[in-house]
């Protein structure tokens, strides 16, 4: 198993769900700052040069959140997706399409806005509108893991790597607030798990 890996990009989630996993894998660094990700030998893995992707006996795959289902998939006996045509697979399935569609939008437009944009082309309006949409995606996630360890009960599973990948962005673009303690406990409790602290390294220390 071949990793694409850029330390500030979506492969830290998923080198960490490798690690929850115990998959032997080789990480091949992409420096995205040197432009690595947009040269033609990395286009052929992934044709728009995002990351993360990975090889495996089968050829390429990207997209974070798929790799992320598949590998949980192809080691069933770590039990880390619901039995498929189950309830708690479909919530599963629920959680993860969340995460992507509804809560990592709104932070990447903050981060765009704040960080990677030039000034000139920053919205004050744009982070405003951002940060409110996220805080109305957060209370539903709140109210979800009351009383709950995980996202689908007291079993760790793919979806909360997922989930916690994006909070872990969440929480570096200072989006988790006093408003949202259970989720920030819930993030926290997460990043403090010897898996994910080696797919994002120091940074991932609880109150980064």
């Amino acid at each position: 198993m071949k990793l694409y890996y850029f330390q500030q990009s979506r492969a830290t989630r998923v080198r960490w769900m490798l690690e929850e996993l115990g998959i032997p894998y080789e990480l091949e660094p992409v420096d995205m700052l040197k432009g690595g990700h947009k040269q033609p030998a990395y286009l052929k893995v992934h044709p728009l040069g995002a990351l993360p992707a990975i090889e495996d006996e089968g050829g390429p795959l990207f997209e974070s959140a798929a790799i992320i289902m598949h590998l949980a998939d192809t080691s069933p006996e770590k039990r880390l997706a619901p039995p498929v045509g189950t309830h708690e697979r479909g919530e599963y399935y629920q959680w993860i399409l969340f995460a992507m569609t509804e809560m990592e939008p709104p932070i990447i437009a903050i981060a765009q806005h704040t960080l990677f944009l030039p000034e000139a082309e920053r919205s004050a309006g744009t982070v405003a509108r951002a940060s409110k949409r996220f805080k109305a995606v957060a209370a539903v996630l709140e109210e979800r893991l009351k009383g709950r360890d995980f996202i689908l009960g007291n079993t760790f599973s793919a979806a909360d790597v997922v989930l916690g990948g994006v909070l872990y962005f969440a929480k570096r673009m200072e989006q988790l607030g006093d408003d949202t303690p259970v989720l920030k406990s819930y993030s926290s409790r997460l990043l403090e798990r010897p898996a994910a602290k080696k797919g994002y390294g120091e940074q991932a220390a609880p109150g980064t």
